[in-house]
């Protein structure tokens, strides 16, 4: 991670859970961290945590769903620090818990525009502003999940899984362009199964889902998360990370009754 001392990360989705691990573990080795999300409150208190550590946590507020929003985040980050240098996009929401028959078109939207949308967009403008500073080093890590690599029999998390499936697309899609344009510039997914976070807490109505769904099963810790990006970045020039699954041992269960 030396390498990356002083240089500029922007993590979405970065007030809880795995992108706040992100911008912790970032900013401890040095870097500029950047951190976007709508509850800037959070982020802000995230801030004065990480006041003394080696790098620096700026929180920026953020709705990845609004373009505008995202043009001006990097506008501010071109205007602060020149650029970004690392982007993990890690937004994501799994939506109401509504299936494809009971699901409807606003709630498909917002999914799509958070986990597949704002992704491509923060993607397509960090590797602009790599090119504008003349850097070809840069990187790119998308968090996905198991959910990109197979369909659950539990139909509240299908959209969010076709989503899914879409970023692990768009992820393969965008390598090879890098590529094609023999550009240095690396991509990465990570692909976590569960992980002990709050996105659980609104997939269904009913109030003790996520508890449930914890108690029943072994959960990852964000952090978990966080030190598999850390590996992904300390990998050396000529290695480019894939796509990592990481998931806690044992299968999967739903209490769905």
């Amino acid at each position: 991670m030396e390498k990356w001392k002083g240089r500029v990360a922007l993590v979405t989705g970065a007030s809880s859970g795995i992108g706040a691990a992100i911008c912790e573990d970032l900013v401890k080795h040095g870097m500029k961290v950047v951190g976007a999300a709508r509850r800037i409150e959070k982020m802000q208190e995230l801030a004065k945590k990480l006041k003394n550590e080696k790098g620096t946590f700026l929180p920026v507020q953020c709705d990845v769903t609004k373009d505008e929003d995202i043009y001006a985040l990097f506008d501010k980050i071109k205007e602060t620090f020149g650029g970004v240098d690392v982007c993990i996009n890690n937004a994501g929401i799994l939506g109401r818990g509504l299936d494809l028959l009971n699901g409807t078109p606003e709630e498909w939207r917002e999914i799509t525009n958070v986990n597949v949308i704002a992704l491509c967009l923060c993607s397509k403008l960090t590797v602009n502003s790599l090119k504008e500073r003349g850097l070809d080093d840069g990187h790119i890590i998308n968090i996905s999940s198991i959910a990109a690599h197979q369909v659950l029999p539990f139909g509240s998390s299908h959209f969010y899984t076709g989503t899914k499936f879409a970023v692990r697309a768009l992820s393969e899609g965008l390598r090879q362009e890098l590529q094609a344009a023999n550009s240095g510039i690396k991509l990465s997914v990570v692909s976590p199964g569960l992980v002990k976070t709050e996105i659980l807490d609104k997939i269904t109505e009913k109030l003790e889902f996520a508890k449930r769904t914890f108690e029943l099963n072994t959960s990852l810790k964000s952090e978990d998360i966080a030190h598999s990006v850390s590996q992904i970045l300390s990998a050396p020039p000529y290695m480019e990370v894939l796509d990592i699954i990481v998931a806690p041992r044992g299968g999967l269960k739903f209490d769905i009754k």
